[in-house]
């Protein structure tokens, strides 16, 4: 096997601190088994001396394969996992813990949710999400050992974020638990409090490699400086510019950092792309060329020129979802696998079109992460109810859904009972007030109204006829939310209904996409056949024939929500990662008109033509 220079003198460093600054595709997984070779068979280094430590069991697991497979199926005593694994396992030494003592991700989450809950005011539209940053930011907390009475959280109002983690924490600890961001700080403390079991550690572990550096947190840091004493074998690997992860708690300048704690370490740079074509890499540089804060590299593709990078501009979602799909059609038939496609978003919400279409012209796909479905918002629950109330049945539920979206001051008192509501009975119950009389009247002419009309029209005339916009400006003064959030989710489904008809077909779509989506959020784990549709933080790591980048917008990337949280500069490596899976094509897409407003190419889009 074949080397070049900046990996042979990767492989070949003996003692000392090593960081290694590793572009896309460079081949750092091959360096870094390889190193552990070269430490074992030219060094004499005992195997058991060794720690490799990944930030996933996938990445532990692939790193063990490819050791077994280069030792010529030798199983060597070599420690390698992750951080919180290889963090564990000196708590389960130290503490004598077991299975029973860890807070499961199932049960954390449940925890959560029962304490979410029982906050007041707390208005919530995707639990899911909410309960995730609620993780993101506990964990922000205790990895940067901060105090949670000056930390201001960025998901919900301070003083409730205060009072979900203490509570959270208050049950924990009652109930024995320790969860994945403590095994991080107890180890910290751990070592701090007891330097005779530190030195043990320090002696076990004479070389130390850490892959994906650029991800590690200040508590990860801390531990492994520590334990890398005295003698400071420290050999990371990492790509400041893949640096994407610190929305939960990852510190990108830990690597600028390393140059200052260790001012003798030597310091290489794998330049070298072997998995994109020229082409590819190119675009990707003069993008990521405008950070400010980054390391210095000089990156070469080693394939040829290849396909020219494609950027196209559509009218809106639905212009866009046909034109994607119709490219994978292509790449189909020109026999490309399923598998070796990928249509990469910012936010899960970027996709539903693709993925509606993907269904239509039933081409199977496999999503990669939970993708929230747009019908289950309490919006798309309100339209769709007025719209089977406008086909005559008038149902319980659906009449209790919108009876005062907007506001009829109308009781659940007068449709008391069960079964369908009839507008001659609601009559009578409010036969003494005449101004009720005429709103029931409006409700039922409106309804109507709405029979006459496709879902697209229905919804304009909901919106600006019935009153529904200034529903949603009183509802999010009321919960003290931005109205433009839901104002977003109103127009996508407006934009959704678009291409119907009938709200019968309209609802076969809902019902089939619905189903659909079911059925691919319980294959997530599984390793299913179809096209791959992921967010940009899940294709870290990954690599595909043909990439698609959609809904490269101004606001979607860079996300408006992250510049304030994380900055431009992590958003436009985000987009890196993003350009650089492609191994042979990129195409990037972007839309004219988003949710009926409209809408600029993302300024990472822009400095493609610079």
């Amino acid at each position: 096997m074949s080397f070049n220079q900046a990996q042979k003198q990767a492989i070949s460093h003996n003692r000392g601190p090593c960081l290694v600054l590793a572009g896309p595709g460079s081949g750092k997984t091959l360096t870094i088994v390889n190193r552990i070779k070269y430490l074992i068979e030219d060094c004499e280094v005992r195997p058991e001396e060794i720690l490799v430590i990944t930030f996933t069991k996938y990445a532990a697991k692939e790193m063990k394969l490819r050791l077994q497979s280069l030792m010529e199926g030798k199983r060597l005593p070599v420690t390698m996992g992750t951080f919180h694994g290889i963090y564990y396992g000196i708590l389960k030494w130290a503490y004598k813990l077991g299975s029973e003592n860890i807070f499961g991700e199932e049960n954390r989450y449940r925890l959560l949710r029962q304490i979410v809950h029982q906050q007041e005011g707390l208005e919530i539209f995707d639990e899911e999400d909410f309960l995730q940053e609620v993780v993101n930011e506990i964990g922000m907390v205790k990895n940067h050992r901060a105090s949670i009475e000056e930390y201001e959280s960025k998901c919900c109002a301070p003083d409730v974020f205060r009072s979900i983690y203490l509570e959270y924490e208050k049950m924990r600890k009652q109930l024995r638990k320790i969860d994945f961001d403590d095994m991080l700080v107890l180890c910290y403390d751990l070592f701090v409090k007891r330097p005779d079991v530190l030195k043990l550690w320090q002696d076990k572990f004479r070389y130390i490699l850490i892959d994906e550096f650029q991800d590690i947190n200040q508590v990860q840091y801390d531990v492994i400086c520590m334990l890398a004493e005295p003698e400071r074998n420290l050999f990371v690997v990492g790509d400041d510019d893949q640096a994407i992860y610190g929305f939960r708690g990852a510190d990108a300048k830990l690597m600028f950092q390393f140059q200052k704690d260790y001012p003798e370490a030597k310091q290489i740079i794998l330049g070298v792309n072997y998995r994109s074509t020229v082409n590819i890499v190119r675009n990707a540089l003069k993008v990521i060329g405008h950070n400010q804060v980054r390391f210095d590299k000089d990156i070469q593709a080693k394939r040829p020129a290849g396909h020219s990078l494609h950027v196209q501009e559509v009218k809106d979602s639905a212009e866009e979802a046909e034109y994607v799909v119709s490219e994978i059609k292509k790449h189909l038939d020109s026999g490309v696998e399923a598998e070796q496609i990928a249509v990469l978003y910012r936010t899960h919400t970027d996709v539903r079109a693709v993925a509606a279409r993907l269904i239509e012209q039933k081409i199977p796909f496999q999503m990669r992460e939970y993708m929230p479905n747009l019908y289950d918002h309490f919006i798309a629950k309100d339209i769709c109810a007025y719209l089977r109330m406008a086909e005559g049945q008038i149902a319980r539920a659906d009449f209790l859904q919108v009876m005062n979206r907007p506001l009829r001051y109308l009781g659940r008192d007068a449709v008391s009972g069960g079964g369908g509501i009839s507008f001659e009975e609601l009559r009578k119950a409010y036969e003494e007030k005449e101004w009720m009389q005429d709103r029931i009247d409006q409700f039922e002419w409106d309804l109507k109204m709405l029979k006459k009309m496709a879902p697209y029209a229905a919804i304009q005339y909901l919106r600006k006829r019935i009153g529904y916009d200034e529903f949603l400006g009183e509802y999010a003064r009321s919960k003290g939310i931005q109205k433009s959030s839901l104002s977003e989710v109103l127009s996508e489904i407006e934009e959704a209904a678009k291409p119907y008809g009938t709200a019968k077909e309209w609802f076969a779509q809902i019902e089939a996409y619905t189903n659909e989506l079911r059925i691919r959020t319980q294959r997530q784990e599984q390793d299913s056949p179809g096209v791959r549709l992921m967010t940009m933080h899940a294709a870290k790591g990954l690599e595909f024939h043909a990439v698609f980048v959609i809904q490269t917008n101004e606001g979607q990337i860079p996300y408006k929500k992250a510049l304030k949280e994380t900055g431009e500069e992590e958003e436009r490596r985000l987009f890196y990662v993003a350009m650089t899976r492609a191994k042979e094509i990129l195409q990037i897409t972007y839309v004219k008109i988003k949710n009926g407003k409209d809408a600029a190419p993302s300024r990472f889009v822009d400095e493609l033509f610079e």
